[in-house]
């Protein structure tokens, strides 16, 4: 094995069908999708060179900063959400129901199976408000609260999105998760509970810091996935009430495929590539500063 890899030849025939493949698959559309953001038109009506006018209208552009704000919103609430959820329950799992928990384990991370278009109409349903009453109206009724429309306004929109999206992940952040606690040692936590430490202080103190690697993985990957967020919106709320749960995601596929702005459509395609990029690039960053300084 040694001799093969050590064999430049041997490597480069090895690596070259990958290569090619992620080359054609992945690097070959980015690279023509920035192309398009100089031109303006569709494959149909043909195209014409535009230079910078695609990113001057990104700037004046209302609806693309409203997507953004929606997007960026959505994401840092979401990714908070979920993941601590998901440590919340790795933690359920790893010191209360111990080896007792694979069968919640798997009744949590069930959701995470199911297509996003059954999510979408059972929250529907849920949280429907005319012509009838969902479950959720129903209890609020018994409580003597009036009936609220859920999807009739931005924020409560908002809301449902964010209860919706943390029901479906938070199953799989959790096994994630539980996957960098079970890795520490006993020898450490059976050390800290003799010194003393026990409970929120046992996790804050010792749990927390040695899962940070695992946790800061869970953050990225939440992240970078919500921030392109574009099946739960259409199903759920199709951007609305009006456009105001549009994500960025949504905004391109409706510039691009509703409208025929080829162009215009990918440079909101470039603004998300570069938005997901500076967020990890962040993260790292901060990350890295708080491992030097410990």
């Amino acid at each position: 094995m040694k001799s093969v890899f050590g064999d430049r030849r041997a490597v480069i025939l090895l690596l070259t069908p990958a290569l090619l493949v992620y080359s054609l698959v992945m690097l070959v559309p980015v690279v023509w999708s920035l192309g398009y953001t100089f031109f303006e038109g569709n494959a149909i009506n043909g195209f014409s060179f535009a230079g910078l006018d695609n990113f001057r209208e990104l700037l004046s552009d209302p609806d693309a900063h409203a997507a953004l704000w929606f997007t960026v919103r959505f994401a840092l609430v979401l990714t908070v959400v979920q993941v601590a959820m998901g440590y919340l329950l790795s933690l359920l799992y790893v010191f209360v129901l111990r080896r007792a928990s694979s069968l919640v384990r798997t009744l949590v991370f069930f959701p995470v199976i199911l297509p996003t278009v059954a999510v979408s109409l059972l929250f529907q349903q849920l949280f429907e408000y005319a012509p009838r009453n969902g479950p959720v109206n129903s209890l609020l009724n018994v409580f003597g609260i009036h009936s609220v429309d859920w999807f009739g306004s931005s924020g409560s929109a908002f809301w449902v999105l964010i209860i919706m999206e943390t029901w479906r992940s938070m199953g799989f952040y959790a096994v994630l998760l539980y996957a960098g606690l079970v890795d520490i040692p006993e020898e450490i936590l059976e050390s800290a509970r003799l010194d003393g430490a026990s409970g929120v202080r046992l996790v804050r103190h010792v749990v927390v810091p040695l899962s940070l690697p695992v946790l800061l993985s869970s953050v990225i990957f939440s992240i970078n996935g919500t921030l392109k967020i574009f099946d739960s919106v259409v199903a759920l709320t199709n951007g609305g009430p009006g456009s105001s749960t549009t994500p960025l995601t949504v905004y391109m596929f409706q510039t691009s495929f509703s409208y025929g702005e080829y162009g215009y459509g990918s440079t909101i395609a470039l603004l998300l590539t570069m938005l997901c990029l500076v967020v990890t690039l962040f993260i790292f960053r901060t990350s890295r500063r708080d491992t030097t300084k410990a």
